[in-house]
């Protein structure tokens, strides 16, 4: 037994030495990631606390306050126009028990007039646009604008519609695939691998395990997003509808684990931006960006930008 400790006790040293220090020094085994652009300033749904989510009119004016990044949600109608809608079944959007994927794209209904925010609990928004909005409108209204764009689906007719959608506008260098879900992810993949795209879900436990063993710094990583909850705005301003998540034990165990400043710096070394959500208090907006945020996901684009303005000026 000594003998064996003899050796493995130094190994285990010299390992834990190694990984601390490529870590902090990602550089020397990895080249880092030259993304086509870099936000802090990520309108969620298009900043949907000042516009009806997801609106021509959200994303306009989510542009104009000089976002970084948009983000949204696309389905497929039946006669196949790419719509982006965060939902498929448009029930609490519309207050219509219908999905998208059963409509034709002139039968979608209105959005609702006024629509609760879902990370903002108890606050509504409203505007005089109200239709759903096009991938391809988007993309044609604002072509130097990046988009991440989140498929729920495994579709493979949607991903192939997407695609040829981010080659038609010559944009593959500033649109994200975007997904929970690795199956899904390895079809956007496989459909348009000159895209960007973020951590999956399984994906990210596996970033946290290689994180926690001290293997992430010699493991290559092929993603250039990670998108993930801040942990404190859940049952505050954002409350979950699965039970687990209203536990503070479990929530404060998930912040405990995930929000790492040195495992964000790390990535952020090697070229993969964090991007946190939904900040929609300036509390939050500095948690985020305080522990190791390069980008914050807002539903009140103006908050954010002001934020940023102070920022700026103290500089």
């Amino acid at each position: 037994m000594s003998n064996f400790l003899y050796f493995i006790l130094p190994a285990l040293g010299g390992y834990t030495l190694t990984s601390l220090y490529l870590l902090k020094n990602p550089h020397i085994l990895h080249r880092k990631k030259r993304a086509a652009f870099y936000c802090k300033h990520i309108s969620h749904r298009g900043g949907c606390g000042e516009r009806i989510e997801s609106t021509m009119a959200a994303f306009a004016h989510a542009v104009e306050l000089g976002t970084g990044l948009l983000e949204l949600d696309c389905h497929l109608t039946c006669d196949g126009h790419v719509v982006v809608s965060h939902d498929e079944n448009l029930l609490r959007q519309t207050g219509h028990d219908v999905t998208v994927s059963s409509l034709k794209l002139q039968d979608l209904p209105l959005y609702k007039e006024r629509l609760e925010v879902t990370f903002y609990a108890g606050r509504y928004s409203s505007g005089a646009d109200r239709k759903f909005a096009l991938l391809e409108d988007v993309f044609r209204k604002f072509p130097a604008t990046p988009v991440n764009i989140e498929l729920k689906e495994k579709n493979i007719l949607l991903i192939e519609k997407v695609s040829d959608l981010v080659r038609r506008y010559n944009r593959e260098d500033i649109s994200v695939w975007a997904t929970v879900d690795s199956r899904i992810m390895k079809e956007c993949q496989k459909m348009n691998p000159s895209m960007p795209y973020g951590f999956t879900m399984s994906r990210g436990v596996l970033l946290l395990l290689l994180f926690y063993s001290g293997l992430l710094p010699f493991v290559p990583l092929g993603e250039s997003f990670l998108q993930f909850y801040l942990p404190r705005i859940i049952n505050r301003t954002f409350i979950p509808e699965k039970r687990i998540l209203r536990n503070r034990l479990v929530i404060s165990l998930l912040e405990k684990l995930t929000m790492r400043k040195s495992l964000f710096k790390h990535l952020a070394a090697r070229g993969i931006q964090v991007h946190l959500f939904v900040c929609n208090e300036d509390q939050d907006i500095e948690a985020a960006f305080d522990v190791g945020a390069t980008g914050v996901m807002t539903d009140y684009p103006t908050l954010l930008s002001n934020y940023l303005s102070r920022l700026r000026s103290q500089d």
